[in-house]
């Protein structure tokens, strides 16, 4: 019996590992997004503890002038850290989603070449049947011509 050979294995090959590159140049991003965002969560609770700070500060029986200005600028620096964060933030969230949209269009073509690649061998399947089935109506056929001749 005939082997199955896939005539464009080579290109499901490439798909394949183009897509196993996209899924690793997406997980990288998917890590460096986290990290950004924990620095973002970082600002984020940085700046309620200088807000609880001000809170105490305000509240304490002799009033510091200098120690509540400068939490006033932490605070307003933690602003500007936390818009800028925020800025960085969108731009990796960019990233990874470009690559997503990316790795489901290579997940979507080697989805395609193992599609055909099924096709091809149901195909090569059906043509071995006839094949066969054409080989055993050959032997029917000289079996009763061998039996006609003995007659």
């Amino acid at each position: 019996m005939a082997r199955f050979v896939y005539r464009m294995q080579s290109v499901l090959n490439i798909k394949q590992q183009t897509e196993n590159q996209t899924k690793m140049e997406f997980a990288v991003a998917q890590n460096e997004l986290n990290e950004q965002l924990d620095i973002l969560d970082e600002y984020v609770s940085r700046k309620a503890r200088y807000l609880e700070e001000a809170e105490e500060l305000r509240n304490e029986d002799s009033l510091k002038l200098q120690d509540i200005l400068d939490n006033q600028y932490a605070t307003a620096q933690m602003d500007v850290m936390i818009k800028q964060q925020s800025m960085v933030v969108k731009q990796y969230e960019d990233r990874v989603e470009k690559i997503r949209v990316k790795l489901t269009k290579n997940v979507q073509e080697r989805k395609m070449q193992e599609t055909l690649k099924e096709k091809a061998f149901e195909q090569f399947i059906e043509e071995q049947k006839q094949e066969e089935a054409k080989e055993n109506d050959q032997r029917s056929s000289f079996t009763y011509a061998e039996k006609q001749k003995e007659d």
